[in-house]
């Protein structure tokens, strides 16, 4: 695991030194500060004005980090020619992969943290006390991470066999796909083959099912989550991300790199 930790140090750096990096999360904290000024002439609703539109900003900023730095991680080093020295070493295909994975998600916690932070921030100059409820907030920053975190990966499996705008347009389409996933397990039609019910509930279970880690509209109002929720939330990211990795692994071992 010592290569692993090596490649995952020097993606965080890499990653951390990036200023797009910088500015996405200056665009989050200045979304949190209007959330401010909304809340301000939101009378009798100011919490859930500056929560709601904090949460989507950590979530709209974090998807935009995943996407496009975690398509990168493989294509960057490959046209930098700085791939093929370090698997001169002895470092495995599958560690250096691993290694990017949880660089970026490292980056994204730090990133998501700082964001978070800025949102409480945003509450205390608003109430200029902390109520019970705020609490839960944490809740759903964690599972938008675990979300992040599935993004990250399949932005990973895709960059590993083909270009890196059509692994965006990919991982896109998957994230999109998976916001759906749960209507598809559910859906009825007399007028639909039962061919392609099966299919589509078949589908359903492939793709990620992103609405395990929407809590938001709970956290909004106040409402906790349940412990057990949140624990199934965890062993799926780290289910599904452990099928998604060892794709990856098993696509780059394949890949010529010449």
């Amino acid at each position: 695991m010592r290569n692993v930790q090596t490649v995952a140090a020097n993606t965080f750096r890499e990653a951390v030194r990036d200023r797009v990096l910088y500015n996405l999360v200056f665009f989050a904290l200045l979304m949190i500060g209007a959330a401010i000024l909304v809340g301000q002439i939101s009378i009798g609703i100011e919490r859930d004005v500056i929560v709601s539109l904090g949460l989507s900003a950590i979530s709209v900023v974090g998807i935009i980090i995943a996407l496009f730095l975690g398509v990168a991680l493989v294509s960057k080093e490959m046209d930098k020619r700085t791939l093929y020295a370090l698997l001169a070493k002895p470092v495995k295909r599958w560690e250096f992969l691993l290694g990017k994975f949880f660089g970026l998600v490292m980056t994204l916690t730090v990133n998501t943290a700082a964001m978070a932070a800025g949102m409480y921030i945003a509450l205390w100059s608003v109430y200029r006390a902390w109520q019970p409820s705020d609490i839960f907030i944490l809740t759903a920053v964690y599972l938008i991470l675990l979300k992040l975190a599935i993004i990250v990966a399949l932005a990973l499996l895709f960059s590993c066999f083909t270009t890196p705008f059509l692994a965006i347009l990919f991982t896109a389409g998957v994230y999109v796909a998976g916001l759906l996933a749960g209507d598809l397990r559910t859906v009825r039609g007399v007028e639909l083959d039962p061919g392609a019910l099966r299919l589509m509930r078949g589908i359903s279970y492939v793709l990620p099912n992103f609405e395990n880690f929407n809590v938001m509209g709970a956290v909004v109002h106040g409402h906790g989550v349940p412990g057990v929720m949140v624990l199934q939330a965890t062993l799926y990211a780290i289910l599904y991300i452990a099928i998604v990795l060892t794709g990856a692994a098993m696509v780059f071992a394949r890949r010529n790199l010449k």
